[in-house]
């Protein structure tokens, strides 16, 4: 996506990409799209405490992606420290493209910068990221772009409607991650 631009989010982006994280996952705006997440889970993907939280954090930047000054999607792109002498590792989360979009290559765009940022910026050996483990079809998008599962699984906030009212009893996180090599 030649025509796709790049930038770090300030805090006059946050309603706006509230609207779009929240368009991407939840309710029927996100059916547009195949990442919806309307079938497990309800309520709120996001809100502004978060984007803000991101945004703030250190190590941390949200990734916008724009064309012709409108907003197409978004990813937080962080530093996870490591413990001892591990170098630490890249994360990524929070990523929407606009529902209608979805499919036209905007979304790997957005993950081969995140990618730069973490490998080149950074210099970090790998980036992670948690997928709710029931999404087969998304953990099989990453697994195309290099991602492997670990195995590692974190357990669904239920309780916590931050993070969404769940439609199922069963979810739970699991840790992909994609270690960098001198070709990737």
């Amino acid at each position: 996506m030649s025509d796709l631009h790049f930038r770090v989010a300030t805090i006059d982006d946050v309603p706006a990409l509230v609207a779009l994280v929240e368009s991407a996952y939840r309710g029927d705006a996100s059916r547009a799209g195949w990442t919806t997440e309307a079938d497990l889970l309800g309520g709120r993907r996001t809100g502004a405490d978060d984007i803000v939280a991101c945004i703030q954090r250190e190590r941390s930047v949200m990734l916008i992606g724009e064309r012709d000054g409108a907003l197409l999607a978004c990813a937080h792109v962080a530093m996870e420290r490591g413990s001892g002498n591990e170098a630490g590792a890249g994360y990524f989360g929070m990523f929407s493209v606009r529902p209608e979009l979805q499919g036209d290559g905007i979304g790997k765009a957005v993950l081969r910068e995140a990618e730069r940022i973490v490998r080149e910026d950074w210099q970090l050996p790998l980036i992670r990221m948690t997928v709710i483990d029931v999404r087969t079809e998304l953990i099989g998008f990453y697994e195309r772009r290099g991602y492997h599962r670990t195995g590692m699984h974190k357990p669904f906030p239920y309780g916590d409607e931050r993070f969404g009212i769940p439609r199922r009893d069963d979810l739970r996180f699991e840790v992909l991650e994609k270690a960098f090599t001198r070709e990737t």
